[in-house]
């Protein structure tokens, strides 16, 4: 029989080592993902056209609300399951495991069916022009009609890497990624299907990888797996992962009102080259979720660290996790910055030939990027408040840098000036919402060092 690999080590071994174990698979999983979105757009930028791009563009506050419907359920179960295991309840994990499963197929086939159904007027809505919602709407509907297979997929990956399985989660990513970038060049150059052929092989990506999970939770080998006798819809346990999954999901809606702000305020104050602007920010905003999804790599390779060692009440090793992750991001977001503000019309031509669009996207870039070095540190300390059951502080920070502060500059700064504005917009947001982590962050530091303070560890407890 093959041997269970258990998770208990994250709380004896070095928290240097669980980093490297956990962070650099998902890691390489989140560069892969952000590679395929990069070179997915270069496909259609190279084979389609600068309208097409902007097109894209305008899907993106769209994708945002259906990764929002999945992450709601995804990150919620991934830390709780966490928690459960630091506590030694493997029988709780095991239901967490079920319900998410359950939510996931419910969640897809009511977001999936009614987006189709308004497609059009959400289109219109997020920005759409007669010229670029053929493009969108053309790519929208497959990814629709998969988001069943995306959701299960995406759902049990997390918690594939929650409990105690990093190595296997870094592989289904890369399965999607890769059957993903041999199929997109193939059905948009080869076979003509354009915008539709990118959506097409995204989904192929995505069942490739819906299977490799899937097998892994059915296998008894595996630590925590699917049961039958255990539970499978649970009011308490769906309560909490709504109630942790909250911070990430609203991150996700916040996303895609600020896009629908920021693609309006472009093609209002970029005059007759609206699209093009919108184009450029699709440039852009795939640049930078490079970079943030680095980060974000770093935060999911710590999450099942955190979760387990606070619900194991090892305080000093949760601080540890937490500092180390914050000067990591800290790096990753200065590295962003460099490359952005030193080769912005490389990045550009990557994706398309157009001058107007290239020279549009080195403006943009130039200014979004100012403050990108703190943006690092920002999200490791709103996904720590997440991954030790602190959805509130979670949802705050999230709404800091992508709402509450953000939308006010928006409706101030263009005013003044025009689309640079709109860039200022977002990296003046950058830095107050990186101010208010650090002082949330030193104000809850001092409460939780108060409250462990006489707290044993659970085996110590015990």
């Amino acid at each position: 029989m093959a041997k269970i690999e258990s998770p208990l080590t994250l709380g004896t071994k070095s928290i240097s080592k669980l980093l490297v174990q956990y962070s650099v698979p998902a890691i390489i999983a989140s560069v892969a993902t952000s590679l395929y979105n990069i070179v997915d757009s270069i496909f259609i930028g190279q084979g389609v056209g600068p309208m097409a791009i902007a097109g894209l563009a305008i899907t993106f506050p769209l994708m945002n609300l259906v990764v929002a419907f999945c992450t709601l359920i995804a990150v919620g179960g991934a830390t709780i399951s966490s928690i459960f295991i630091g506590q030694k309840n493997e029988s709780r994990a095991t239901d967490v495991v079920n319900n998410v499963m359950v939510l996931c197929l419910i969640h897809s086939i009511l977001f999936g069916g009614l987006t189709l159904i308004f497609l059009d007027d959400i289109l219109i809505f997020f920005g759409a022009t007669s010229e670029t919602i053929p493009y969108a709407r053309e790519f929208m509907r497959i990814i629709l009609y998969g988001t069943p297979i995306s959701y299960v997929f995406i759902g049990l990956n997390n918690l594939m890497r929650a409990t105690g399985y990093p190595k296997k989660a870094m592989i289904s990513a890369l399965l999607s990624v890769l059957v993903n970038v041999i199929l997109a060049p193939i059905f948009i150059f080869k076979l003509g299907w354009g915008i539709s052929g990118a959506a097409i092989a995204t989904i192929c990506g995505q069942f490739s990888a819906f299977i490799w999970v899937l097998f892994h939770f059915m296998s008894k080998s595996s630590f925590i797996h699917f049961k039958m006798n255990n539970r499978w819809f649970t009011p308490t346990i769906i309560q909490r992962i709504y109630a942790i999954g909250l911070s990430p999901f609203l991150m996700n809606v916040c996303a895609c009102i600020v896009v629908v702000f920021i693609n309006k305020s472009l093609l209002d104050y970029a005059g007759a080259d609206g699209n093009l602007a919108v184009g450029a920010y699709g440039i852009i905003n795939r640049t930078t979720m490079f970079f943030v999804m680095i980060v974000f790599g770093v935060t999911q390779g710590m999450q099942p660290i955190l979760g387990f060692n606070f619900g194991a009440n090892k305080w000093d090793r949760v601080k540890n996790t937490l500092y180390m992750g914050i000067w990591i991001g800290i790096a990753i977001t200065v590295v962003g910055f460099a490359v952005t503000e030193s080769f912005p019309d490389t990045i550009s031509s990557f994706f398309t030939k157009d001058r107007t669009l290239i020279d549009m996207a080195r403006n943009g870039f130039r200014i979004y990027f100012i403050f990108y070095p703190v943006v690092g540190c920002q999200i490791v300390i709103q996904n720590f408040f997440q991954s030790i059951g602190k959805p509130k502080l979670s949802i705050f920070l999230s709404l800091t840098r992508q709402l509450l502060f953000l939308i006010p500059f928006l409706i101030i700064l263009p005013k003044y000036y025009g689309i640079d504005g709109v860039w200022a917009s977002m990296c003046g947001s950058d830095l107050v919402a990186f101010v208010t982590a650090i002082v949330t962050l030193i104000i809850e530091i001092r409460i939780l060092n108060k409250r462990f303070l006489n707290i044993k560890p659970i085996e110590q407890a015990v």
